[in-house]
């Protein structure tokens, strides 16, 4: 098949600027580069880091870049938000659609697929022949959902990354027959780090005795790092049991601080039992994760997979988390202790801590158990069954 890929708009494929979605894409595409399965023309935005990236030389992934941080592209984006008003997402990311669809017009495809941007069928509906393809992200197409009625009958096929975004669509249409779900994959070898770590314990101030705890992720309120820190000071009598907070509050190397992220501090001044590495190169996390004895992971928010349980399964880590949205599809009773994320959730993850701590037999067991449990997520399983979910749209 002739497939064309519209990305968010936001980030370069290939990933060079990170991003969990086009990790994703790139899994994909590399899958496509080893099995030539398909001819595929990727729209993404421009980005110096991609010029010599070695994917572009590939003969079935093709790469088409749309400008948009030159003094010329920003000039005929602010053209374009002056004569192009009521669009459906930011006049930037409708800009980088427009810019697509200009050349999509000019190319006879078999297939569309829009990556977690549902609504750009709407303008492409009725303007090509090709089958649209949803590739669902994030809980973005439900009964609340602006015009969305008109979106799901827009998709030929809607591809999910959990069961719980699948429940979700089907808020929409009980009888769906359009809904398949392909759970995310990982690159496990990223994480199980066979090699030597590039990372010790002490060079965080961290003693081999330790009970080490890992929390990675953005430090936002619906990641749980506020109750996890409420967690730690539950557990100060506990000198030995160390929190490893991987990640900041923005997306990539930034030195944002919010509000919520200064609360955080404050909660954790002066104690001895919590560090704060800030931002980790994703390259890089498997190391740091190989420093833990348990990750936990206590999300708030309805998680449409939960990519750093995935994460913490591959570097073989007993898991501490939550059972909210796609969470109980990656992680099972074996490998992780479940929780409800309600306001007893501090002592809670105190307790199931505690548990993991004085019982190493158990710990040893739920981590064997994630390492067989991770394979469920490998890149290669998510690559072949997101084509086969492709060949399977009428």
């Amino acid at each position: 098949m002739r497939i064309a890929i519209l990305t968010s708009g936001i980030l370069p494929v290939p990933a060079v600027r990170g991003g969990a979605v086009e990790n994703l894409i790139d899994f994909y595409l590399e899958y496509n580069e080893q099995h030539r399965l398909h001819d595929i023309t990727i729209y993404s935005v421009a980005d110096p880091g991609t010029r010599n990236h070695p994917a572009l030389q590939s003969e079935v992934n093709h790469y088409y870049y749309i400008e948009m941080q030159s003094l010329w592209a920003k000039i005929k984006k602010a053209f374009f938000k002056q004569t192009h008003t009521g669009g459906y997402y930011h006049h930037s990311i409708e800009y980088y659609f427009h810019e697509a669809f200009r050349h999509i017009e000019q190319h006879d495809y078999d297939m569309i697929v829009l990556e977690n941007r549902p609504a750009y069928a709407l303008r492409l509906a009725g303007k090509t022949n090709a089958k649209l393809v949803y590739h669902l992200h994030n809980d973005i197409l439900n009964q609340q959902t602006l015009q969305h009625q008109e979106l799901y009958n827009a998709a030929n096929s809607i591809i999910t990354i959990s069961d719980y975004i699948t429940r979700r669509v089907r808020t929409i249409q009980a009888e769906d027959t359009k809904c398949q779900t392909v759970l995310n994959g990982i690159n496990i070898a990223d994480f199980s780090c066979t090699e030597p770590l590039q990372v010790k314990r002490t060079d965080l101030g961290l003693k081999e005795s330790d009970f080490v705890l890992s929390f990675s992720g953005r430090l936002i309120k619906e990641k749980g790092i506020k109750p996890l820190v409420e967690a730690m000071g539950l557990l100060e009598s506990y000198r030995d049991i160390k929190l490893m907070i991987l990640g900041s509050a923005d997306l990539g190397d930034s030195q944002v601080t919010t509000p919520f992220l200064q609360e955080v501090y404050e909660k954790a001044k002066d104690r001895n039992n919590i560090l704060f590495t800030g931002y980790i190169n994703y390259q890089d996390m498997g190391h740091y994760l190989h420093l833990a004895n348990v990750a936990v992971l206590p999300s708030l928010w309805e998680e449409p997979f939960g990519l750093t349980c995935a994460e913490a399964l591959a570097a073989r880590l007993p898991v501490i988390t939550t059972r909210q949205g796609g969470i109980p599809e990656v992680v099972n009773e074996e490998c992780a202790i479940l929780l409800d994320a309600t306001e007893e959730l501090p002592h809670h993850l105190a307790e199931a801590i505690l548990d993991l701590y004085h019982h190493p037999e158990r710990r040893q067991a739920m981590s064997n158990a994630a390492r067989c449990r991770s394979q469920l997520f490998s890149k290669q399983r998510y690559a072949q069954e997101f084509f086969k979910a492709l060949e399977q749209v009428k």
